[in-house]
């Protein structure tokens, strides 16, 4: 293991100028990554200077087996923290060969709603708070509880500290730190309400970029827990019972809600969300009717609600909004396993776009 470990982190700089590319993508599930290396001939800094590449969507449920080919645009880079050097991670979307996007393909529609011209003046800003859970591998339970059993109920555990009330720190913190070397603005972690559960946000985030820098993230801590020999899960109600789920609550503002009088504007948002809270709820995550039960820090998913510093509201304002008179709103109703492209443009479209 000793001599694997001298192999993997062998420093390639030494030697040759070749770099190293991670093409990412997001699977036929829409809740799945994939990915697979490429040798370039030298450092590349730009996206769009990455040649495209291909791969073989029957095997990922993205195209049938007769025509199977599908492309890969790469769109945003990172810096690759576990081959690190010059190598990069390659966040792209899908099209057809004819340059169509794919039906999977949910980047294609959000960079249309952030790159209009209404969107972009309001500079819409994003911090995603990604809750998770970590699971042991050869059992799908959370980790630290006991195989077929349970831990001591919720309390100790949220921000909690010690052998006995924080699982998995190393991965977490393993985490945080390849988050910051890739360039994504990960802005902080913590422990969860449930044993094994954690958190981390990040933003603020502009438009599309959010969404490019969560599904990074998500792969980074795949990849770590792949080494570490857990279970990610983001399955938004893990454990069924007196447990807390996972979501992906989502705080936004734009420019006029950060400049004076933006609390208004916050409010005439709040409406329009309101109005289209059944949509918003479709798009925000599969099984997150088993998550918001108006229970555990949820509202119920029938009903559309707001409040300040209320987190069993579906949108909660946080006290410093309130006071200072402009800020930013939380929508809290997002799952964990929600796709960031397709709720960060719902949200802006909603606030934006549509004309009640």
């Amino acid at each position: 293991m000793a001599r694997l470990s001298d192999l993997f982190n062998l420093n390639l700089s030494d030697v040759t100028k070749k770099t190293i590319v991670e093409y990412i993508w997001v699977g036929g599930s829409g809740r799945d990554l994939r990915s697979k290396a490429r040798t370039l001939p030298g450092p590349v800094t730009d996206p769009s200077k990455l040649p495209k590449w291909n791969f073989d969507g029957s095997s990922t449920e993205q195209a049938p087996g007769e025509d199977s080919e599908v492309i890969l645009y790469p769109q945003a880079i990172f810096r690759d923290p576990f081959r690190r050097g010059n190598h990069i991670l390659a966040m792209c979307d899908c099209y057809t060969p004819t340059g169509d996007p794919i039906p999977t393909n949910k980047r294609h529609a959000a960079a249309k709603i952030f790159s209009h011209p209404d969107v972009v003046a309001e500079g819409p800003w994003f911090g995603i708070e990604q809750e998770y859970t970590l699971l042991q591998k050869d059992v799908s339970w959370p980790l630290g509880w006991p195989v077929g059993g349970f831990p001591g109920p919720q309390g100790p555990y949220y921000c909690g500290v010690g052998a006995d009330k924080a699982f998995g720190r190393d991965i977490v913190d393993a985490h945080y730190k390849a988050c910051l070397y890739a360039g994504i603005n990960i802005s902080g972690v913590n422990g969860e309400v449930m044993p094994g559960q954690w958190e981390f946000q990040v933003g603020p985030a502009v438009g599309i970029s959010a969404g490019d820098q969560l599904w990074v993230a998500r792969y980074i801590l795949e990849r770590i827990t792949e080494v570490a020999g857990a279970v990610l899960s983001f399955d938004p109600k893990p454990i069924p019972g007196d447990w807390n789920g996972a979501g992906a609550h989502s705080n936004y503002s734009t420019k006029s809600m950060r400049e004076e009088g933006g609390y208004d504007v916050i409010k005439k948002a709040i409406e329009k969300l309101r109005l289209r809270h059944k949509d918003h709820i479709a798009a925000y995550g599969e099984g997150n009717e088993r998550r918001l039960t108006g229970k555990h820090e949820t509202a119920d998913i029938n009903t559309f609600s707001w409040g300040v510093a209320n987190r069993g509201a579906s949108i909660r304002v946080g006290r410093d909004t309130e006071k200072a008179g402009k800020g930013y709103f939380e929508d809290r109703r997002p799952a964990s396993n929600m796709d960031p492209y397709v709720v960060t443009s719902m949200i802006a479209e909603t606030t934006l776009l549509w004309k009640p």
